[in-house]
């Protein structure tokens, strides 16, 4: 009897904490994006391998303050698709998971679910002792006689 009833106390358990796991990885505790350059995606971890990545986010653009935000990704497809966009601007839709017991899930709390690239909207810098390019005459205005 009291064999049962140890068997059913651990299988109780086990429910409950996959329940619980089930709640954490369906359950956002908030939802984004954040837009960067991509610096760094990596497939890591001893036993449980996870796709990892970096984005670099300027405040303004010229400023040397750079803040780091470290992600997750956990689906394969997306993966592959951002190894692509390495050092690209991107924007990160993201989720943000909490609870979650252990670094087999990912070693950050942002799990990625998509992102889209924008493009990249700065200028190219001219190089040093090029000569700066003149504007162009529209073709509308009249030609000076």
């Amino acid at each position: 009897m009291f064999i049962k009833r140890f068997i059913l106390t651990l299988v109780a358990l086990a429910l409950l904490f996959a329940a619980y796991l089930w709640g954490a990885l369906h359950w956002s505790y908030s939802e984004g994006e954040r837009a960067g350059w991509l610096q760094k995606l990596s497939y890591k971890g001893w036993v449980c391998k996870t796709w990892e990545g970096e984005l670099a986010m300027v405040s303004l653009p010229g400023t040397a303050t750079v803040e780091k935000f470290y992600f997750t990704v956990r689906e394969e497809a997306v993966a592959q698709k951002l190894k692509d966009a390495i050092g690209r601007r991107i924007a990160l839709h993201y989720e943000e998971k909490v609870g979650l017991p252990t670094s087999c899930f990912g070693d950050t709390k942002y799990f990625i679910t998509g992102f889209s690239s924008p493009g990249v909207f700065a200028p190219a810098a001219p190089i040093v002792g090029s000569p700066l390019p003149t504007p162009a005459t529209p073709a509308s205005a009249p030609a000076s006689r």
